[in-house]
């Protein structure tokens, strides 16, 4: 819903532009929810054409003496944001739990540490490019190799990880040399502006900011002729409307995308139910909004019963709970319309499945959602094929490695993958098969800075994290010197 600015409560965001935090020019905001009570706390911008406009202009005049900053310059500067994220954890995980409903304890435990490790990455990662040797390759001509920054670039960030996508977004781009115009979730952006006021006692005006606003206003981000690039964390739709949006223009795209990640477990697991208290974890964290997550298991025909008893066993002994509950695994679902997607698949399940435990909404305040366990699934079903995004994790058999891998890639997805077995060779053979840009063996879902994190076919292209995140960036440059007399 969206009100005049006059009528709005004195609890509501602004944009942050060129160092500074204004409110839209339309005066117009939207109400942002506490999906725990369903009820709105907060009233964020709906950015225009003019905001946007300011934004990039801003980060265009930015770019040029920012852009000439040295490696050393940037790293002492994401190494200040750093320490500035943990000496002030307290305010982003309140502004990151009471926009998304993330128990406490797990926002405290689980991100916002490993926000600060990433810009401490990205300033080292900055530091140490390395690249093709410069010499002669054609007589009488030395060539060299430049690594430059792209430009102006504009982001968009999703709502299941608003702070963290934020960072991973941020972090490289700036670290690169370039500057940003970062529009975040219309449901989730609190924690976003709380990292622009951080970032901008830090950072030279116009490097970063931010333009608050609706689905518009994600499109006049990504569509603005100042962007040299775009960068999107999103749903396969939204990543599609974005590459056609950059063709138009010839804008360098990234896209991570959703994911549908099978979770392979063979008959020669020897512990199966801490394998499967661990893929239960994995799969209904952040109440399953996780493009990661472990939600498609497909388990060998051999241990099929055993492996499912202990893995709803799991599921029924996991805690759902609003942000103060210390023992809450996850939180509610992040808004009304993935409350209604969540439910719809079970308004539709087919006959032929069977739903162990949940499936259904929890009490009748906020976005809860009970954790789910649905077994004898079809690999054409749509629970199979289409990604749920919500605390359900759905079992299907298999008979031999061929069949695991040949269902394992049998999706549009390919973002990450996870096989659980004792045999080396196995793990070694299956990891190679499957079509997927992580493949973790006897894990699920641990990240770290210097690994990338991308996936392939319908989940998008480009690495987050790491070295290859950085070298997204990052435009080459070849320079040849004509050397003869």
């Amino acid at each position: 819903m969206t009100t005049p600015v006059e009528n709005h409560a004195p609890a509501h965001l602004r944009n942050y532009i060129n160092g500074e935090f204004v409110d839209a020019k339309s005066g117009r905001f939207s109400d942002v929810i506490d999906p725990c009570t369903g009820e709105a706390y907060l009233q964020a911008p709906i950015s225009g054409p003019e905001d946007v406009d300011a934004a990039y202009a801003a980060a265009a005049a930015a770019f040029e003496s920012w852009s000439q900053t040295t490696p050393g310059e940037r790293a002492n500067l994401l190494l200040k944001v750093a320490d500035a994220i943990e000496a002030r954890a307290d305010e982003l995980n309140e502004a990151e739990c009471l926009n998304t409903g993330k128990p406490r304890a797990r926002m405290a435990e689980d991100e916002t540490p490993i926000a600060a490790d990433h810009f401490r990455f990205f300033a080292g990662a900055a530091r140490t490019l390395e690249g093709p040797t410069s010499g002669e390759f054609l007589a009488d001509h030395t060539s060299m190799i430049r690594y430059e920054p792209i430009g102006v670039v504009g982001q968009v960030t999703p709502w299941n990880y608003p702070m963290m996508m934020a960072v991973w977004k941020i972090a490289p781009a700036i670290a690169a040399g370039n500057t940003v115009v970062l529009k975040p979730s219309d449901t989730t952006p609190a924690a976003t502006i709380k990292l622009a006021e951080i970032l901008g006692e830090i950072l030279p005006k116009g490097v970063f900011n931010v333009v608050a606003g609706d689905r518009e206003t994600g499109a006049l981000v990504v569509g603005h002729p100042t962007a040299q690039m775009v960068a999107i964390t999103g749903s396969v739709g939204a990543g599609m409307a974005v590459a056609k949006s950059a063709a138009d223009d010839l804008k360098r795209v990234h896209l991570e995308l959703g994911g549908k990640a099978p979770v392979v477990v063979f008959d020669d697991v020897t512990d199966l139910k801490g394998a499967a208290d661990a893929i239960a974890t994995a799969g209904l964290y952040n109440a399953g909004q996780d493009c990661t997550a472990a939600c498609r298991v497909l388990v060998h025909e051999n241990v099929h019963d055993e492996f499912v008893a202990a893995l709803t066993e799991a599921a029924v002994n996991t805690v759902t709970g609003d942000l103060s509950n210390e023992d809450a695994l996850y939180g509610p679902l992040n808004n009304a319309n993935q409350l209604a997607r969540v439910s719809g698949f079970f308004d539709r399940v087919p006959d032929h499945a069977k739903v162990l435990t949940g499936g259904h909404r929890v009490g009748d305040k906020g976005y809860f959602f009970a954790p789910t366990i649905v077994d004898g699934l079809h690999q054409d079903d749509e629970m199979v094929q289409d990604e749920i995004f919500g605390p359900v994790i759905t079992v299907q058999t298999f008979s031999d490695e061929a069949d695991a891998v040949a269902k394992a890639n049998g999706v549009r997805y390919g973002l990450s993958s996870s096989v659980w077995t004792s045999n080396h060779g196995r793990a070694m053979r299956v990891s190679k098969r499957l079509d997927f840009g992580v493949v973790w063996v006897n894990t699920h879902i641990p990240f770290v800075s210097e690994m990338p994190h991308g996936g392939f076919k319908h989940s998008g292209y480009g690495k987050d994290l790491s070295v290859f995140g950085l070298h997204d960036y990052l435009r080459i440059k070849h320079v040849m010197h004509y050397i003869g007399e």
